[in-house]
């Protein structure tokens, strides 16, 4: 089973902003059932383990900052960075095709 990182606000610069390749950031919270739903999803896509692909979560009620700086109004919110910033994002439970196809890898 792949490690899917979860990011703090100490963690996020070096894990997310300055990786290389591409970075899927699950922005989520225990209590959302919605998020619950995606969380299967997102430790498939973790445990195929595609090259150059990095998949991290950041819980919304312990990172408010990082919640507050990228604007999360609905959760759960999928943000895909490249070289630092955001190239992608989605709002709500989508199907493991779209987001292989968010990350560019369909």
């Amino acid at each position: 089973m792949a490690q899917i990182i979860e990011i703090t606000n100490d963690t996020f610069d070096s894990e997310v902003l300055q990786a290389q390749g591409t970075v899927l950031v699950d922005f989520w919270a225990g209590w959302c059932g919605p998020c619950r739903m995606l969380a299967p999803v997102i430790q498939q896509i973790a445990d195929e383990e595609h090259p150059g692909l990095k998949v991290c979560k950041i819980n919304v009620d312990d990172q408010p900052a990082l919640a507050q700086q990228f604007e999360i109004m609905t959760i759960p919110t999928l943000k895909v960075f490249k070289e630092g910033a955001v190239v992608e994002e989605s709002v709500g439970v989508i199907p493991k095709p779209a987001i292989l196809k968010l990350v560019g890898l369909s």
